[in-house]
Parts: C-alpha cells; sequence; structure tokens
C-alpha cells in the first residue's frame, strides 16, 4: 500500500491501533460490553481514517500526474471540481498557476517569433547598404576611374555608413525601452524650448524645400522628459517633412487642459492610406507611399518614448491631403 510508505501515516497509524488496544482491554475488563463498543468505535475511526487517507493520496496522485502533463506541454487540462476543503483550494490555486504558465509560455512563443521577425528585418536593412557599399568599393579599386566618378562614390559610400550608424543607434534605442533601461525625468519645461530644440535638426531639409512652420502655444508649459521628447517629436517631424511636397505647410501647436497637455503636428503631404495607417507605428513597416530610403523605424521609436512617459500617440490622415500626428502627455494616469 502506498499510504504505508508514509511515515507520518504510519506513525499515526501504530499509535491508533495501541490506543484502540489498550482502550478496548480497560472497557473489557470494565465490562464486555462496553469493552466491544469501544472496540467498535476504535476499529469504525480508524477505518474512516484509512480510507480518508487513501482518498487524499489518491487524489494526490491524480495532482502529480497532472503536474507531469504540464510539464509536458498540455495547458488545456482542468482539475477544478468547485468543491471546499484542502484539496479543493490546492486544485484551484494549481489551476491558475497554469493558466500563469499558459500565459507566460505563449508569450515567450509569440516574443521568439517577433525577434526572429526583427533580425530578418534587420538583416535585410543592413544587407542593402552594405551590398551597395562593396559594389562601390570593387569600383573604387579600379585606378582609371574618373575623379568625379570617385568622389561620386565616396560621397554615397558615407550616406549609406551614415545610415547604418542611423539604424544601429535607433534600434539599441528601442532595446533599451523594450528593456525598461532607461530612466524617463520629469522636467516642467515651455513648449516653445522644446519644439525649437525638436525643430533645429531640420531646419535646412525644410529650407531646400521650402516648407513654411508655424507654430502656436510656445507659452504653455509641457511636463515631460525634454532629451527623449525631443527625440520623439524629431522623428514624427522627419516623417512630416519627407512626406510633403517643396512648398508645403507644417504646423505644431500646443494645447493644455486639466488632464494633458497636448502637442498637434499637422503636415500637407501625401497623407497615409488607409490601409497602412493601423499599422503606422508597427516597427519596420513600410507603406506604399513610403521614399526609398525609408527603414520604418521612427515613428515607432517615437511611439515607445511616448507610451514610456505615460502618454499616448495618435494619427489621422487623408490620402492627398496630409497627415495629423497628436501627442498626449497624461498629468496623471487616468
Amino acid at each position: 500500500m502506498i499510504a504505508l510508505r508514509n511515515k507520518e501515516f504510519r506513525t499515526v497509524l501504530i499509535f491508533t491501533l495501541i490506543t484502540i488496544s489498550i482502550f478496548s482491554l480497560i472497557g473489557f475488563r470494565t465490562n464486555k460490553i462496553f469493552g466491544i463498543l469501544l472496540l467498535a468505535q476504535g476499529v469504525l475511526l480508524s477505518v474512516y481514517f484509512i480510507s480518508l487517507t487513501l482518498y487524499r493520496y489518491n487524489q494526490i496522485k491524480k495532482l502529480s500526474a497532472y503536474l507531469k502533463k504540464i510539464q509536458q506541454g498540455e495547458y488545456s487540462l482542468d482539475i477544478r471540481d468547485n468543491k471546499e476543503g484542502e484539496l479543493s483550494i490546492l486544485k484551484s490555486e494549481i489551476y491558475k498557476v497554469t493558466n500563469m504558465l499558459s500565459e507566460y509560455n505563449e508569450k515567450l512563443k509569440n516574443d521568439k517569433i517577433l525577434l526572429s521577425e526583427h533580425m530578418a528585418d534587420i538583416s535585410h536593412q543592413l544587407k542593402t547598404p552594405l551590398t551597395s557599399m562593396m559594389v562601390m568599393v570593387d569600383l573604387l579599386k579600379d585606378e582609371n576611374l574618373p575623379a568625379d566618378k570617385r568622389k561620386q562614390f565616396t560621397s554615397q559610400i558615407y550616406a549609406q555608413l551614415e545610415r547604418i550608424e542611423w539604424l544601429v543607434t535607433s534600434l539599441l534605442t528601442i532595446s533599451k525601452l523594450d528593456a525598461d533601461v532607461i530612466e524617463m525625468k520629469q522636467v516642467r519645461i515651455k513648449a516653445g524650448d522644446l519644439i525649437q530644440s525638436a525643430v533645429e535638426p531640420v531646419l535646412i531639409p525644410m529650407e531646400l524645400k521650402e516648407i513654411d512652420l508655424s507654430v502656436s502655444g510656445e507659452d504653455n508649459i509641457i511636463t515631460c522628459d525634454p532629451h527623449w521628447m525631443r527625440e520623439a517629436l524629431l522623428n514624427i517631424l522627419k516623417n512630416c517633412i519627407e512626406h510633403t511636397m517643396p512648398g508645403g505647410k507644417l504646423k505644431i501647436s500646443v494645447n493644455d487642459n486639466p488632464l494633458y497637455s497636448e502637442i498637434v503636428i499637422e503636415d500637407t503631404g501625401v497623407g497615409i492610406s488607409k490601409e497602412d495607417l493601423p499599422y503606422i507605428f508597427t516597427r519596420f513597416y513600410r507603406g506604399k507611399n513610403s521614399s526609398s530610403d525609408s527603414v520604418g523605424i521612427g515613428l515607432a521609436m517615437s511611439r515607445s518614448i511616448i507610451l514610456r512617459q505615460g502618454g499616448d500617440i495618435s494619427v489621422k490622415s487623408v490620402e492627398g491631403q496630409g497627415s495629423t500626428f497628436t501627442v498626449k502627455l497624461y498629468k496623471s494616469v487616468i
């Protein structure tokens, strides 16, 4: 019998039998009928105790088999019996843990698939410029190559290296955001100063395309991490400028209310198609209106930065009329 292997069970059983024997002998010496009653009561209690113990061991055996199946990856089993008692509570708790393990395992599978897809995307993004540079380097080995061609190839190699550097830096930034190792500081800053720092790096591209910029609400105060919010806004602005035709307009407005601070960036560009709109913040996603140099990581990084500061970002767009990006920085958790 499996139960007899348990030392505690053996100890209690021996103690029970000894106790029954002693009290039965005392009972028989006092009165024969009284002794029989004591013996019968002891036997019944012993049978009940053994039956209950065997039932518990049987239930534990089933739990053990259930746990072995869980180890084999069968998370769909349900052992709850909706009864009262320690075993029923234990079954319910094991079932809860099983569900947690199932969800965690599913998340790990999804993360592996996502990581694999990202690695494939990164490989593709790096392979294209590297292949181009290898071809140009081979051409530069030609001693008879004209000076103007040599200068052109050198300039193109430098541009490709800059692109790779930006891609690697952006990927490292997103990895840090995903790992939650970047501490966002909450600082009160004037909206005009924040916007100016974000616009400054793109002033030359805007001037070359003759894009008219207008800013309103500069006196509002925004609470955020100035460094990272500048990075988020800069990526949005780059996207707007990239898709705005020469002579277009770019408008930035800052609004404030008791719930949140709002930064709205509007352009008069080519817009985003309805098919691309739901995926515009997805990493490495390139819509049909994207340029050939687009990587599809800037807006995804902006979204990660804004979410890490307890904010939100959304976009509305009509093809041929432009796009409107709305950034909300909440003043409290809602």
